[in-house]
C-alpha cells in the first residue's frame, strides 16, 4: 500500500489518569482531547497515542501475541539527547539503550507494562542497504555522547514527532510473513532470529514481528489491557479494517 504510514497506536488501559499523566510528564506528549473513558495525546498536531479505559480488563500476559513496544520517533539527537537528560533528572528507569545502524534507540516500560522505544533515525544515505534489504543491528549506544547532543532542556515531544514503527509480538513468523507480506503489502527489509522487520516506501520499518516471548501463541485475549489497534494513514485503503492471524487490528484512516 503505497503511501502509508503508521498514525497512531491505541492501548486498553486500567488506570486512565495515571497513565495519561505518564505519557506527558515521563514520554512528553501533549494532551489532545478525550472524554471520561478516552484520552488522546500527541506533539504539534498529531495524535500519536489513545488511551482506552477498560476498568474490567484482564493484566497483560507477556506470553501473548501483541505489543512488544510502541516506538516514539523523534526528529532529531539533539531531541533524543534532551528527553535521556530528562529520563535521567527524573529518575524515568530505561530498560535498554542500543545503536542498530540506522537509528539510536532507548528503552522503557509504561506504568502497566507497555513496551516503548524512544529513537531518532540517522539520515538514510548513511543506512547500509542493498536492494529492499537495509542492515540493522544491535551495539553498544554511547550514553554519554548521545547526552551531549542536547542543545536545549527538554520541553516535550516537538512538532515533527511520530510513531516511527510497532513492534509486535506474534506466535509464528511463517504465518506474520504472510500477513505483512500479502494483507499490508510491507517490503521486508530485515531478519534475524526470531524476528522479521517490514517497511512501506523505503523506511527501514514500521512494523516488525518477533517470537521472543510469544512462540506458538493463539489468538489474543481481547480482554486484556494493551494494544487495542494501530491506525494506518493510507492513501489507497481508507476505511478498511484488518486484523493479523493473532487478532490485532489494523484500521485504515
Amino acid at each position: 500500500m503505497s503511501g502509508t504510514n503508521i498514525d497512531h497506536v491505541a492501548l486498553t488501559v486500567h488506570d486512565l489518569a495515571g497513565m495519561a499523566d505518564f505519557y506527558e510528564t515521563a514520554i512528553g506528549l501533549q494532551p489532545m482531547g478525550g472524554d471520561q473513558n478516552t484520552r488522546r495525546l500527541g506533539a504539534g498536531d498529531q495524535v500519536l497515542l489513545e488511551l482506552r479505559h477498560d476498568a474490567a480488563a484482564k493484566p497483560r500476559d507477556p506470553a501473548e501475541a501483541g505489543l512488544f513496544h510502541t516506538a516514539f520517533l523523534w526528529p532529531s539527537r539533539g531531541d533524543l539527547g534532551a528527553w535521556l537528560r530528562h529520563a535521567a533528572d527524573q529518575n524515568i528507569r530505561l530498560t535498554g539503550a542500543s545503536d542498530h545502524g540506522v537509528s539510536e534507540a532507548l528503552y522503557l516500560d509504561d506504568p502497566e507494562g507497555n513496551g516503548i522505544e524512544i529513537y531518532r533515525d540517522r539520515p538514510s544515505n548513511e543506512w547500509q542497504q542493498d536492494g529492499d534489504r537495509i542492515t540493522m543491528f544491535t551495539r553498544r549506544l554511547d550514553l554519554v555522547d548521545l547526552i551531549s547532543a542536547a542543545t536545549d532542556p527538554w520541553e516535550g515531544a516537538t512538532a515533527g514527532s511520530s510513531i516511527g514503527h510497532v513492534h509486535l509480538q506474534v506466535g509464528d513468523l511463517g504465518r506474520a510473513d504472510q500477513f505483512f507480506r500479502d494483507d499490508l503489502g510491507l517490503t521486508q527489509t530485515f531478519d534475524g532470529p526470531g524476528g522479521i522487520w517490514y517497511g512501506w516506501n523505503g523506511y527501514h520499518h514500521q512494523l516488525a514481528g518477533n517470537i521472543w516471548n510469544s512462540r506458538g501463541a493463539g489468538p489474543r485475549d481481547p480482554d486484556r489491557i494493551g494494544l487495542a489497534e494501530i491506525a494506518l494513514r493510507s492513501s489507497d485503503g481508507a476505511g478498511k479494517t484488518l486484523t493479523d492471524p493473532w487478532g490485532t487490528r489494523f484500521r485504515m484512516i
